[in-house]
């Protein structure tokens, strides 16, 4: 029986695809996935959630079915390791339980990528790091999911610590674990309720956005691999280049949400968690009004 937890971002949203640094930290809540060996060929999936039972062959060809549900993450995994060259040599049964809310915001789906990836390498000895297991979650959503999200979600959910945050710069993959030290404050995790889903938002889009204003940034002559690499103060220089104002706004959260995030750290390392939730604030109403990605519910 294996375990994969959820996980909240602190601060640092919308900015692991354009090359920021976040900071997330595993919570409370946690997908297990029971695996037992099998005789034959054959793959079993049940969720202790939702009815019925999917069924496989570790031989099949797998591809992207709606029909096949969450089984998608779960075949994605199995492709993407026979594509690495691993080999899985008998069938088996998979159960899942879970107590992260589905769509509530907090990685339901790379908690079930990454506690089945852990899994399976466990079980059948493949070794897996917990960075390949990370990115094999990645590459899921990209090739299987067609959603084309950052390193963020399943980096924190395979090299989470006990009681610590974790910055990570997602343009190189380097991360440094800061204690979290709360004294008499909490975090706490509020679902809306609203139902969301990364591939059915406007995530690809605002995507699009920003690698268009980094485009527009990089044909005036600046020279920078992601928007992320800029400060507020390089940006109020070269931003006026970027004359539609979509994607001023767009560009702008990015490069202020990632200099709230160095604040952020040093703020918690400093034990001030005030200015950390002044902080919080300040990303949410640029998220609210530059980057347009809440909702009614949320605000």
């Amino acid at each position: 029986i294996f375990a994969s937890p959820a996980r909240i971002n602190i601060i640092g949203e919308h900015i692991d695809y354009n090359g920021g640094k976040v900071f997330p930290a595993a919570i409370d809540k946690y997908l297990y996935v029971a695996l037992r060996k099998r005789s034959d060929s054959k793959i079993t999936y049940t969720d202790l959630k939702f009815p019925g039972v999917f069924t496989f062959d570790i031989n099949d060809i797998f591809s992207y079915k709606k029909e096949n549900d969450y089984a998608n993450y779960l075949n994605g995994i199995l492709a993407i390791l026979k594509k690495q060259g691993k080999v899985i040599p008998c069938g088996f049964d998979a159960l899942i339980a879970s107590n992260v809310p589905p769509a509530g915001g907090i990685s339901s789906s790379s908690a079930l990528e990454c506690g089945f990836a852990y899994a399976i390498s466990e079980v059948f000895g493949l070794n897996l790091s917990r960075i390949e297991i990370a990115l094999a979650g990645q590459q899921i959503e990209h090739e299987v999911m067609n959603v084309k999200c950052g390193i963020m979600d399943q980096f924190i959910i395979s090299t989470a610590k006990r009681n610590t945050a974790e910055l990570l710069n997602c343009a190189t993959l380097e991360y440094e674990y800061v204690p979290m030290e709360l004294g008499d404050y909490r975090f706490v995790v509020m679902n809306t309720k609203k139902k969301r889903q990364l591939a059915d938002s406007k995530y690809n889009e605002r995507r699009a956005q920003c690698e268009k204003a980094l485009e527009i940034l990089q044909n005036s002559g600046v020279k920078i691999a992601d928007l992320c690499s800029l400060t507020m103060k390089e940006f109020e220089d070269c931003g006026k280049a970027i004359t539609d104002p979509l994607l001023f706004a767009r560009a702008r959260h990015c490069i202020s949400e990632n200099e709230r995030v160095l604040q952020a750290v040093s703020a918690l390392k400093a034990g001030n968690l005030v200015q950390l939730g002044e902080l919080l604030n300040a990303s949410h109403k640029s998220l609210k009004d530059d980057y347009e990605v809440t909702g009614i519910e949320l605000d």
